[in-house]
């Protein structure tokens, strides 16, 4: 049987009222955009501290960068018939010295199956980043995350494997230039696709 909105819905409220984090820093707000219709998954990997304080997922330049991968503006980007939003954890996890800390590993274990079952309509899922790919890309253990994003086209049409948009990739960008060359058209010709039916 196919999952209904009021299902998800139902989903939705329970994990809004999860409290499996409640010793984040910034206490749990779960941030995740869902829809049975959607087409397109964005896997990702936690929300960042903007997206927390404005409780809106990507909502930083992050975001931005990824939008213009994509080739989509705001409003599309936000549209919950045609992009689903789930990342590997739903909450803020706070910083370290290098970064955001990683998703903490029992929001996906409580969480992802039962939410990817309510989304039957899915053809491509952005996997961004390694933890994702640690769940989504059961062959990529045991390689860097270039080595599997230089592998894309095996993945084709479902999954796309990326980089995380975030500025503090623009090093690993320069240095892979044939990420925004070939990986970033085709990315866009692929939405673009998904978008117009």
């Amino acid at each position: 049987m196919m999952p209904t909105m009021i299902e998800l819905s139902n989903l939705m409220a329970e994990i809004t009222d999860c409290r499996l984090c409640s010793e984040l820093p910034m206490g749990p707000k779960p941030i995740l955009q869902l829809n049975t219709d959607a087409r397109i998954l964005i896997a990702g990997q936690a929300p960042g501290r903007l997206a927390h304080v404005t409780g809106k997922p990507f909502n930083d330049p992050s975001g931005d960068r990824l939008r213009d991968w994509l080739g989509v503006d705001s409003a599309t980007f936000y549209d919950t018939r045609r992009f689903a939003i789930l990342p590997m954890a739903f909450c803020y996890p706070g910083t370290s010295k290098g970064g955001d800390l990683a998703p903490p590993a029992q929001c996906a274990q409580q969480w992802r199956a039962r939410v990817l079952s309510c989304l039957p309509n899915i053809e491509l899922t952005l996997v961004i980043g390694r933890h994702a790919m640690n769940y989504h890309l059961r062959d990529f253990r045991g390689q860097t995350l270039t080595e599997v994003v230089k592998r894309w086209r095996e993945y084709w049409p479902r999954f796309i494997p990326m980089p995380h948009p975030s500025p503090r990739n623009n090093r690993w960008l320069k240095s892979n230039p044939w990420f925004e060359r070939d990986l970033v058209p085709a990315l866009r010709e692929r939405v673009s696709e998904l978008l117009q039916r």
